[in-house]
């Protein structure tokens, strides 16, 4: 990947285009383990075709840089509609990405409101840190450690909304308040028992302390429990397909009453949902499954508004978390702010003060809705495809004490590309061949910068688990430990690649679009039945690193795949696999014995094949199981 030195581009904090030739060999490179041969040479020709000098390929990349030179980041919006706004697949488990708390021991439902009303002065005190835009830098670690980030995604943690559209969706995004500004926090909404209430964190030009949210959360709480005023489950209509919440929003929107409500949700700084207990056991799997889709209508799931960046979920059982609407911002960016929240809580004692003023505030205002028929039928039909996404996801949550990073780095090996040729080994394993893997890199090194995509699924990775899975057993040790070397640097180069601007994914976005946009026809490399196999991404998986005890999941990208997110620790790593039960060729649970299954084994070949070069005894090891 050494090629794209010889491209300047105008500042280090654009992002750069790749080289032409390098991303279409890498391409070839990386799709020639997913086909057979003759398909292979067929899709050779098509590049080669797209690649020849004057060729359709080099007057896309000339637009490429010329947009370069135009725009903050050349792919941002490319992207930003690829992966997400043209995405017309509901948001809970297919597209949102969730955060797991510890299980927290509510004695009773004021406990829970307790913890509510602390965990909003923590957003409160973040929110004010965004506004004055005084949130320290955050710098690259790992892979070329030491780099300045862009902090973009930050700032769109409480201001985002995704409103539905019938073709495509829209980000819209307040601007910030600048430090200029008079500093109102701004109203959260609440939803307890499907409804939906405005509370404002500034009354009579006095901000809300600690007594005072707390005190409008148990008037909710009253309110809500008046079952005559109860009102139909409006939040059911966003936990649907795009199109269908879109043309939903579109038959609310006739009544002035439903405009007015979803003008105030749509600005609001963040929904806090107050959820009923569930009875379930509260297992690592299960409050995940929750977290993901609220147990369907008759449960939680109608307690939500899937459309706003940032739900916090807080359950009277103690099952607690944080629902993220991916188009704004990164996972990375959610644990930041989530840590920031839980430590917060944890380091500043609950300032429950009887303060006088708090019977003095006026009651929060419960959201009205005007129903027609026509909306009725559409809440009955969302409630019913929540139902069927519920039933369908299938989700394994696994933590492995065999060992940790810190075995992993004892090797001289990256634990997030060890992790990832594990994943390989087991998927293989299980399947007998290698598919299309997703992992994201971040690009916050360049201005704008998102994710692109590491092609974890190297021609190295299959020469590894071919060793490790040969019947023949003809393969030694020190051949197999050397496939295993060869297959962590591999996707450690790759990484390098993603980070720096230089992937494949964007890359190939940007020159499909191009296209589009010079209304050419589409090339043949993006119509060629291989492209469209590279882009299913069977595995879909990602490192989410935490410090404080909470993990994050989410669900598979397509319908015969796997989610996997996975979260390495000193002495453990914990896994997240989902699946959907309709497909039979997937199983969660199967693929988490297989993972079991690969780390021990990477483990006994790497204590063997080091046991020569330790002292004696040594060949323990590196942590004891837990």
């Amino acid at each position: 990947w050494s090629g794209s030195e010889k491209a300047p581009f105008r500042d280090p904090c654009s992002l750069p285009v790749p080289d032409l030739k390098q991303t279409l060999d890498t391409y070839l490179r990386c799709v020639k383990l997913l086909v057979p041969e003759a398909q292979f040479q067929k899709t050779k020709t098509i590049v080669d075709k797209f690649a020849k000098p004057g060729g359709v390929g080099e007057i896309l990349q000339k637009k490429l840089l010329e947009r370069r030179e135009k725009t903050e980041n050349w792919v941002y919006d490319y992207w930003l509609e690829d992966m997400y706004l043209n995405n017309r697949l509901a948001l809970p488990v297919n597209s949102s990405p969730v955060l797991v708390f510890p299980k927290q021991s509510f004695r009773s439902r004021e406990d829970s409101l307790r913890f509510a009303a602390h965990l909003i002065l923590g957003v409160m005190e973040y929110k004010a840190l965004l506004d004055a835009r005084s949130l320290p830098p955050d710098y690259a670690r790992g892979q070329q450690g030491g780099t300045e980030l862009c902090m973009e995604q930050y700032y769109r943690l409480f201001t985002s909304y995704r409103r539905p559209g019938l073709k495509q969706d829209s980000l819209i995004t307040q601007s910030s308040a600048g430090a200029n500004k008079t500093q109102d926090p701004g109203h959260i909404i609440v939803a307890c028992k499907n409804q939906f209430f405005a509370l404002n964190l500034m009354e009579k030009s006095r901000r809300l302390n600690e007594s005072d949210v707390l005190s409008q959360l148990l008037k909710i709480s009253k309110m809500a429990e008046n079952a005559e005023e109860r009102l139909p489950p409006i939040g059911l209509l966003t936990s649907d397909g795009r199109t269908e919440w879109a043309q939903a929003r579109d038959a609310l929107l006739k009544d002035p009453v439903n405009r007015e409500s979803l003008g105030v949700i749509e600005q609001c700084v963040c929904v806090v949902c107050l959820d009923e207990p569930t009875g379930v056991q509260p297992t690592d799997s299960n409050r995940a499954l929750l977290m993901l889709h609220g147990g369907g209508h008759d449960q939680n799931g109608a307690n939500r508004w899937y459309d706003k960046s940032m739900q916090f979920v807080v359950g009277a059982d103690g099952v607690c978390g944080v629902v993220c609407e991916h188009s704004p911002f990164e996972g990375i960016v959610l644990v930041q702010c989530t840590e920031y929240l839980l430590k917060y809580m944890t380091g500043s004692p609950s300032k429950l003060s009887r303060g006088s003023s708090v019977t003095e505030l006026p009651a929060p205002r419960r959201l009205p809705w005007k129903c027609s028929p026509q909306v009725q039928g559409m809440l009955a039909s969302s409630a019913e495809n929540l139902h069927r996404l519920v039933k369908n996801l299938d989700m394994e949550v696994f933590t492995f004490r065999a060992y940790g990073k810190e075995f992993i780095k004892k090797q001289k090996m990256s634990p997030d590309a060890y992790a990832q040729v594990a994943l390989q080994l087991a998927f293989y394993r299980c399947n007998g061949r290698m598919v299309s893997t997703y992992e994201s890199a971040a690009t916050r090194r360049f201005r704008e910068g998102r994710v692109d995509n590491i092609r974890s699924a190297t021609p190295e990775a299959l020469d590894f688990v071919k060793a490790m899975t040969d019947e023949r057993a003809s393969t030694q040790d020190s051949e197999k430990m050397e496939r295993l070397k060869k297959a962590i640097d591999a996707q450690t180069d790759y990484t390098k690649m993603a980070i720096t601007g230089m992937g494949i994914d964007n890359h190939l976005l940007g020159l499909r679009e191009i296209a589009k946009e010079l209304k050419m026809d589409t090339p043949d490399v993006f119509t060629d039945e291989t492209y469209q196999l590279g882009h299913q991404f069977i595995l879909s998986t990602s490192q989410v690193p935490t410090t404080v005890d909470m993990f994050c999941c989410y669900g598979p990208v397509v319908p015969n795949g796997y989610g996997a997110c996975y979260n390495p620790q000193a002495e453990h790593i914990l896994f997240c696999v989902s699946s959907f039960r309709e497909c039979t060729a997937t199983s969660s649970l199967v693929l988490v014995k297989a993972l079991e299954q690969a780390l021990m084994d990477m483990k006994d070949l790497c204590n063997k094949c080091h046991t020569g070069s330790r002292e004696k005894g040594a060949a323990k090891p590196a942590t004891p199981r837990k």
